[in-house]
């Protein structure tokens, strides 16, 4: 694993998304959902709102990066309440 930078930064990010991947299938399995129409008016499933949380808090730290550059503790706020909004209305 030479080729990459694994920096302990970078790797409590992948750790703690394969955490969240997994608590989803574990979450799936023990309390399966059915898909629910939210406020993008289609149907989504858990999965898909985490696909969404997680796509929109790149462009958040995207974006963060591009106006106030590092530290990121302000997206991190950010994308924890859109997280946060995605499950609750998405």
């Amino acid at each position: 694993m030479a080729w990459m930078a694994w920096t302990p930064a970078t790797a409590t990010f992948f750790g703690v998304i394969a955490l969240l991947l997994l608590g989803m299938l574990v979450w799936g399995i023990v309390a399966p959902q059915a898909p629910r129409m939210g406020l993008f008016r289609f149907e989504t499933t858990p999965g898909d709102r985490f696909f969404i949380s997680l796509l929109g808090s790149a462009f958040i730290c995207l974006i963060w990066l591009a106006i106030f550059g590092a530290p990121l503790w302000g997206a991190l706020i950010i994308c924890l309440a859109w997280a946060a909004a995605m499950f609750r209305w998405a």
